[in-house]
């Protein structure tokens, strides 16, 4: 029976205040809503990625199949650059390893900032620097990560006075119902290859111990088995 545009029950892992351990519960869930916006990276230009975790590795991923020239990884855990490397980075950085901002040192590695930069972690301070980063004129800077909703986001009005624009950006811009069948078709005929991006295989009562793995950057993605 069609569950589409219908209103669903299945199990879910509850958090329902910070810091607090995952409860499994039965919950309901209403049918996905529009309005996503899509980022279209073009072949040939440069990309950087602020976070290299999951979701930034699967940024990483998008851009090379997209085309791009130069991605440059950007992490503060050097254990991730390897995989980032694999995955299609051409470069990794370390702002903790530099003598200067991160959005200078991206400025001087490319004269003139990059095209399109990404921001994976859902940190202020972190968007701020992706923004800077971005080329003066016509670059783009792509909100991915989540960001923390009772805080005020400040950044320089100077930052956009000659071109720069930054976004927000859903579930990649795709539209689930469309576009995951096609997601799955391609990684089951070998065309997308998700493999590298799962770490760990851990049963659903695990799920806090899969938690403290991805906080502490041991672990990429954990597959949760009911």
């Amino acid at each position: 029976m069609s569950t589409t545009g219908q209103v669903i029950r299945c199990k879910a892992a509850i958090l329902w205040k910070p810091g607090a351990p995952f409860s499994i519960e039965e919950v309901e869930v209403a049918p996905p809503k529009a309005k996503e916006v899509r980022i279209k990276v073009t072949p040939g230009s440069t990309c950087a990625v602020f976070g290299l975790g999951g979701v930034g590795l699967s940024v990483v991923m998008g851009c090379k199949a997209a085309g791009a020239a130069r991605i440059i990884g950007v992490d503060v855990n050097k254990e991730k650059f390897k995989k980032a490397q694999e995955l299609g980075a051409t470069e990794c950085l370390n702002p903790q390893d530099l003598k200067k901002p991160i959005q200078e040192v991206l400025f001087d590695m490319t004269d003139a900032g990059i095209d399109f930069c990404f921001e994976a972690i859902g940190n202020l301070d972190v968007l701020a620097a992706a923004l800077a980063s971005c080329n003066e004129s016509y670059g783009v800077c792509v909100v991915v990560g989540v960001l923390p909703a009772s805080v005020q986001l400040k950044i320089s009005g100077q930052l956009f006075f000659s071109g720069r624009s930054l976004k927000g950006s859903v579930f990649g811009g795709w539209k689930s119902r469309q576009h995951i069948p096609k997601l799955v078709a391609d990684y089951m005929a070998e065309k997308l290859n998700l493999d590298p991006l799962i770490t760990h295989t851990l049963n659903l009562d695990k799920i806090n111990e899969a938690v403290e793995l991805m906080k502490t950057g041991k672990c990429i993605r954990c597959i949760l088995l009911l």
